[in-house]
């Protein structure tokens, strides 16, 4: 019974995030953030932006893949299907009413200015989450110069963004490989270092 309880409080969370969002998965972490870190404590700060940078490297809508991953991680596989139900519910059903009567309210003035000034919110809420994200990601000057060669290289040479995010990722990885080497040597040297003084010392005991 637990168990239930806590698959339905996964689908009602997703549903409430589903329904509630507009603008795709980046305008949702504000949301995300409130329920499944502040409200539910089902993952932490860290873990949900780990989530969206693999949803972007992964195929799929971002939303989907963050649902699927808090799911899975609380409840395994019946989680994931249960969050990813919550979260695809909401779009199934407003899609399906939509395009049944699109035809009717595209020429409408008023349902043109309601689609004008919701571009608006979408601009405004994807602004608010770049700039969200920079704070919590840009931690130190190897995230900035990475930051600031892909924005650079996305908006000159117009590469691929799998290219951006694959090249970003392998750079990383040297990156921490070259550092925790460094920090090895580093941690023999000091070790190496003691010992001498130890047996320096022992000699002068004796």
């Amino acid at each position: 019974m637990n168990k239930f309880k806590e698959l339905c409080k996964l689908y009602w969370a997703f549903l409430k995030i589903g329904g509630l969002t507009f603008g795709g998965g980046l305008t949702m972490l504000p949301m995300l953030e409130h329920e499944l870190v502040d409200k539910n404590n089902w993952i932490t700060e860290e873990e949900l932006l780990d989530c969206y940078a693999i949803g972007q490297c992964t195929p799929g809508i971002i939303a989907i893949n963050t649902a699927t991953f808090v799911g899975y991680k609380r409840e395994k596989v019946l989680g994931g299907i249960f969050s990813t139900l919550g979260m695809v519910t909401p779009s199934l059903v407003i899609i399906t009413a939509i395009a049944a009567c699109l035809n009717q309210f595209m020429d409408n003035v008023w349902f043109q200015h309601a689609i004008m000034g919701i571009r608006g919110v979408v601009c405004a809420l994807l602004i608010n989450t770049a700039l969200n994200l920079g704070k919590k990601s840009l931690k130190n000057l190897f995230a900035w110069i990475i930051y600031a060669v892909v924005l650079l290289v996305g908006l000159f040479l117009k590469l691929p963004t799998i290219v951006l995010v694959l090249s970003a990722a392998a750079v990383g990885i040297i990156f921490e490989l070259i550092k925790s080497t460094q920090a090895k040597k580093s941690e023999a040297k000091t070790e190496s270092t003691e010992s001498v003084e130890t047996v320096q010392e022992e000699k002068k005991d004796e």
